[in-house]
Parts: structure tokens; C-alpha cells; sequence
């Protein structure tokens, strides 16, 4: 159906619905045998849509299905019985997944009935400096390396090492690495997806790391999630860094999530004026067109979403989409975004 209205199809093989037969046998990530078993998958799967499928994604956000699947004692439990003793071995859960990462991207290359491109989807974390002077952005550099889990994810799927200033600041915590496992991970990749909320702010300090991360005050915007601080300037430094930090100038990027959930009502003449949604989205679409304009090498965008979905964790109670959903009678309704975000795409500008 999507090729028969031109849409070319970016299918994801892996957004963390792990088999319950393999958490069973051997303890799904927490377990190397999860990398050759994905692998075996990929090869199935491409071999049976790879005659109409040219654009794969291995896996999407290695961090929330290791470190919150894995590493969070929440409740409801994002995996139940998965808790693990250390964040050690967190840590070398998500190292499987970088080997399942650099399996499947063999596999696909292998099944693959006609050329295609294969990208990682990551949703690393993005330093912005707070003032763009030279020492500013230099912390910010430094802050990319040690920040959320770049150091750990993003560092070695690109360059092919767990990031330098990672392990020396994470000597007990780092994973058991085998011989050939870096070059495993480290495959050559078509495309780098970044999924972009939010991001930090970061300035200069005289500490030992060199910088620190400012707490965002009482009453700074933030839409309908705990996390969602705006911060529009995140998608152009993640992709700035990319290029920069990690030197990899070479590699194209493309937004592979943006969007924000809004608390949306029906409005007495029956619209669904998501106002907040449009100002979030015109900001972070801004920032896009900076990022191409200075020369970065940024080639496409996918807003999150067309519809209101299930929000893990949240379930129904969070609508990130830009089309209302009853999920009661599954009736459908555009949001003010919808029009908004359809007048961009017709101009091909920010309007």
C-alpha cells in the first residue's frame, strides 16, 4: 500500500518487543546468543521484503529497552523479571545489542536481493553548549562524550571504540568486550537516524570533567512529559557532533523522531488547537534548517507522529500525535499540527 502512493517505507527491525521465548531460554539481551538469534531474524525477514524494501533500521534506542528495560525498577516494570544485580551488567546488555546491531547490518547486506540502505536509530544525548563561544563548545564536546550513554552506545557503533573519556570515568562499570566484537559493532553504515526531544544544557566549568550540566529552572517550557524540556538547538548540536565530535562528517543523518506530546482537547468549534505543538515543531524544524544551511550533513526528517499511540509506559495517556485518536470508537480527527505541518511539506519551508 505505501508503494502504491510513492511513500518509500524506513522499516525498523527491532523496536523492542524481544520474544518471550528467548527472554525464557537463555534471558533475551542479557545473553550473547541474542545477537547471532537477531541476525537469523534480519536474514529471514529482508529475505522476504527486501524485493520492496530498500531503507532498513537495525534497532531503535539502544538505551531505553537495555538501560530502562534492564536497569529501572519501575512499576509498572518495563520488563518483568529482567532487573539485573549491577549496572555493570546493564552495561553489557546493551553491548549485546551492539553486537545484534552489527550482526543484523551484515545480515542484511548478505540477504539483501537488490542494493539498499541500512542506518542504526539512536537517540543519544545532545550537549548544547549555552553561549557558542569556543570554550563553551568545547565543553559541550566533552559533555558529549560522558553524558547520558553516548559514551557507551553511540561512540562505539560510529567509531568503532567505546569512547576514551567514557571508560576512564567508567572503569567498574564498563563491559566485558571480546576479541572482533568492536569490528562487529563497528559496520559501515548508509544513514545514522537521530531520535530528537530534548536535550541539556552545558557550560564550562572548573571541575574535573571541565563542564557541568545546568538544572533547568522552575517554570522553563516543557511540554506533556516529565523529560520534555524544549530545546530546539538539541537537533542541530546532535547533529553537529555527529559531524565534530565523533568525526564522522562523512555519514548522513536523517531525524528519525521529532515531535512532543501536548495535553489536546476538542475545542468548542470542534478543533483540536495543539498550538504548542506547532510552536515546538516550528522551533526544532528551525534548527533542521540551520544544521543543512551551515553545511551538516542532514538529508531528512520524520515527525513523531501521524497518529496518537500507545506511549509504553503510559499507555493511551500521552498523545504525541498530530491526527486525535478515539481509541474508544478509533474515530480519527486532524489537529491544528496536521494542517500546520501539511502546509510545510506542500511549500517545502517552514510556514
Amino acid at each position: 500500500c505505501l508503494l502504491e502512493y510513492g511513500i518509500t517505507p524506513h522499516a525498523t527491525l527491532f523496536h523492542w518487543d524481544s520474544p518471550q521465548a528467548l527472554e525464557d531460554r537463555y534471558g533475551s539481551w542479557r545473553s550473547r546468543a541474542m545477537a547471532k538469534d537477531f541476525a537469523d531474524y534480519v536474514t529471514v525477514a529482508v529475505g522476504h521484503l527486501g524485493d520492496r524494501i530498500t531503507h532498513w533500521i537495525t534497532l531503535n534506542e539502544i538505551f531505553c529497552f537495555t538501560h530502562l528495560g534492564y536497569g529501572v525498577d519501575a512499576v509498572p516494570p518495563h520488563a518483568p523479571g529482567t532487573v539485573v544485580d549491577s549496572i555493570q551488567t546493564v552495561w553489557q546488555v546493551s553491548h549485546h545489542a551492539l553486537l545484534a546491531h552489527g550482526l543484523g547490518v551484515q545480515a542484511i547486506r548478505a540477504a539483501s536481493p537488490q542494493p539498499c540502505s541500512v542506518a542504526l536509530v539512536d537517540n543519544f544525548l545532545a550537549t548544547v553548549p549555552l553561549t557558542e563561544t569556543p570554550e563553551q563548545v568545547e565543553a559541550a564536546q566533552q559533555a558529549f562524550h560522558l553524558e547520558g550513554t553516548n559514551g557507551g552506545i553511540i561512540f562505539p557503533a560510529l567509531t568503532g571504540e567505546y569512547s576514551p573519556q567514557w571508560l576512564a570515568q567508567n572503569p567498574a562499570i564498563a563491559p566485558s568486550i571480546q576479541p572482533g566484537d568492536l569490528e562487529t559493532i563497528h559496520q559501515p553504515l548508509d544513514a545514522l537516524g537521530f531520535n530528537v526531544y530534548s536535550g541539556v544544557y552545558v557550560r564550562a566549568a572548573d571541575n574535573p570533567q571541565g563542564y557541568e550540566v545546568l538544572p533547568f529552572p522552575q517554570g522553563y517550557p516543557r511540554l506533556h512529559m516529565p523529560w520534555l524540556y524544549v530545546v530546539p538547538e538539541s537537533l542541530y548540536w546532535g547533529v553537529r557532533h555527529l559531524s565534530e565530535t565523533l568525526n564522522r562528517p562523512d555519514l548522513p543523518v536523517f531525524i528519525s523522531e521529532n515531535g512532543c506530546a501536548a495535553q489536546d482537547q476538542i475545542a468548542a468549534s470542534g478543533e483540536i488547537l495543539d498550538l504548542d505543538r506547532i510552536q515546538y515543531l516550528r522551533a526544532y524544524l528551525q534548527a533542521a534548517h540551520r544544521s543543512t544551511a551551515e553545511g551538516y550533513p542532514l538529508t531528512g526528517y520524520f515527525l513523531w507522529s501521524l497518529l496518537d499511540n500507545f506511549e509504553w509506559a503510559y499507555g493511551y495517556d500521552r498523545r504525541f500525535g498530530i491526527t486525535y485518536v478515539d481509541f474508544d470508537s478509533q474515530q480519527r480527527q486532524p489537529k491544528a499540527s496536521f494542517h500546520w505541518y501539511s502546509q510545510c511539506v506542500k511549500a517545502n519551508q517552514i510556514v
